[in-house]
């Protein structure tokens, strides 16, 4: 997947479990609960997650359970919701390219499965 240039900054991520997946349809930016803050390594093993995400056929439902929100010591970098059904990523952050915006993944593969596991323990069993 294409992360913007500004992902190197990120000092911390916010792992935010979205709670209403149809808001995200034509939003100006991520909405839901924070379920987890990862810093340091913990963030950096994220966005290398995120980067080695491949190219899929996006299924067109995007009702996302899950985003990020990449922050650096000071600002909001961007923010990027995932669905695991229709393979589509939605990302909002200043002066992103358009090619950046909206991108497909495949969900079935390793580095998202390992994403998906790692969203999923941030919630209380």
């Amino acid at each position: 997947m294409l992360l913007p240039l500004a992902h190197g900054k990120t000092e911390l991520i916010e792992v935010i479990r979205i709670t209403d997946p149809l808001r995200h349809l034509s939003s100006e930016d991520l909405a839901g609960d924070t379920a987890a803050i990862w810093e340091s390594d913990r963030a950096q093993q994220a966005l290398s997650l995120i980067a080695e995400l491949p190219n899929s056929e996006l299924y067109r439902c995007f009702l996302p359970g899950w985003g990020i929100r990449a922050h650096d010591s000071t600002d909001q970098l961007f923010e990027i919701a995932f669905c695991f059904r229709c393979h589509g990523a939605r990302m909002w952050g200043p002066d992103l390219p358009a090619e950046h915006q909206g991108q497909s993944f495949d969900a079935e593969s390793a580095a998202a499965l390992e994403l998906l596991r790692r969203f999923r323990s941030c919630l209380p069993d």
